[in-house]
């Protein structure tokens, strides 16, 4: 069967909680309707219909998928960390599906894109631009971004958010956690409390504009003797809470440097590794969100374009020291020092199964394999994905036991998995041992 592909258009974003309500409840009717006729199929043929089976297929995922992203806002963010944090625990065609929801949206038609500027800044506010390009250069989850020149010759990038997104950020996410139960998206036995209460949480951060702002102009400060990386500088007389206005930098998707030269995926991937581990060790601060989307390049300088603070998280000194003594139990192959670590840090829980707490432990050990290996990992040449893929899958087999670990703990080890997916597409070969000795 081919898959449909998607195409982004203007479509207008219901912005009431109502309007929100409506689509979702349309949408477990529709849901509760299709198991119902197959259900009713399967019986006339003399079969006895699954409950679990006729929730859980493509058809589903795909209706669950397609209206989050009309809806965007808090509602398609969360099918967006759900597809990320539990990708693991689903069949693989069906996280293939949401998966979609991290790299499409559809944008705001021009007419209610204008409302929320005049709301934002008033009702002459065209008059302070040459020329603002209603058509978007990006559609996310809670916003869209388009690139405008101003009357005193700035150009700039302006992420507009979609209206309505910060007051039905809770009864979005408990909507949508509902209907994902409810569909049978989320694995039976799997309390999902931590991540829904996160979620609202990072959601009424990443909707302050203003709070993202100061994140951008923080990053910028604390890269400014780094010329290998780049971070738009912020305007804060364009930006609100609705408004964030940045500097337009040119640059190329950082997938580009898949047809680059080897030495040069290497450096790239080498240096975005190693703000990883300053983010952690150094800064105790780490924009979390690993979506490619966030890294850009330029090919004329080499620079790093960093995009996208709104996921920014702040960690203590005790968090950054418990991973170090994680690491140096792990690259030391202390098998009671790396359980003992891994029970402080919150990844194995008192109440876990040893046969489960054993899967855990080798899965953890098995990650660390880049780190451990002397001289150049190649990222490229390996089945580490795979075997990682397998181990989480065979965990799953026990999801009645699965846990879901502290909120730092996930989106840390979401950033780093997000990274090592990169540095595989390209291909790197880095010395990672290298890159961590100085933080451990």
């Amino acid at each position: 069967m081919t898959e449909r592909k998607f195409e982004t258009k203007p479509l207008a974003v219901p912005s009431s909680r109502i309007s929100r309500f409506a689509k979702l409840s349309g949408l477990g009717a529709n849901i509760a309707g299709s198991v119902a006729a197959e259900g009713a199929k399967q019986l006339a043929r003399g079969q006895r219909p699954n409950m679990g089976a006729l929730l859980m297929t493509p058809a589903n995922a795909r209706k669950v998928a397609d209206k989050l992203a009309q809806m965007r806002g808090a509602a398609m963010k969360v099918g967006q960390l759900m597809s990320m944090d539990a990708g693991d625990m689903l069949p693989p065609e069906l996280a293939d599906i949401l998966a979609r929801l991290r790299a499409e949206a559809h944008h705001m038609p021009g007419q209610q894109l204008k409302k929320v500027l005049t709301t934002a800044w008033g009702s002459d506010w065209l008059k302070r631009f040459k020329k603002f390009e209603v058509r978007p250069l990006a559609a996310a989850s809670i916003g869209q971004v388009h690139r405008a020149q101003t009357r005193d010759g700035r150009d700039l990038a302006i992420k507009v958010q979609y209206p309505g997104v910060r007051r039905s950020i809770d009864s979005d996410v408990d909507n949508v956690a509902g209907l994902m139960r409810f569909a049978g998206l989320v694995p039976k036995g799997l309390d999902i409390t931590p991540m829904i209460l996160e979620a609202k949480r990072q959601l009424h951060e990443e909707a302050d504009y203003e709070r993202e702002g100061e994140y951008l102009d923080l990053f910028g400060k604390l890269l400014k003797d780094r010329p290998e990386f780049r971070v738009p500088e912020l305007h804060a007389d364009f930006t609100t809470r609705e408004v964030l206005a940045m500097s337009y930098i040119e640059a190329k998707p950082i997938e580009v440097l898949e047809d680059a030269s080897q030495e040069e995926r290497n450096r790239v991937m080498r240096l975005i590794i190693e703000l990883i581990f300053d983010e952690l060790f150094v800064f105790r601060l780490m924009q979390t969100d690993p979506n490619f989307a966030n890294f850009r390049y330029d090919p004329e300088t080499g620079q790093i374009i960093l995009l996208d603070f709104g996921a920014t998280r702040a960690f203590d000194e005790d968090f950054a020291e418990r991973y170090r003594t994680l690491l140096r139990a792990g690259l030391a192959d202390d098998h009671v020092g790396i359980r003992a670590a891994a029970r402080e840090i919150g990844f194995l829980s008192e109440d876990m199964p040893e046969a489960l707490e054993d899967q855990m432990l080798s899965m953890f050990l098995m990650s660390l394999e880049p780190l451990r290996h002397d001289g150049e990992f190649d990222f490229g040449a390996n089945d580490l994905a795979l075997r990682m893929r397998d181990a989480g899958m065979a965990m799953s087999e026990q999801r009645e036991h699965m846990r879901i670990p502290p909120m730092d703990t996930l989106f840390l080890q979401r950033k780093f998995g997000g990274v090592y997916l990169l540095a595989t597409k390209m291909g790197a070969r880095i010395n990672l041992r290298e890159l961590i000795q100085k933080h451990i």
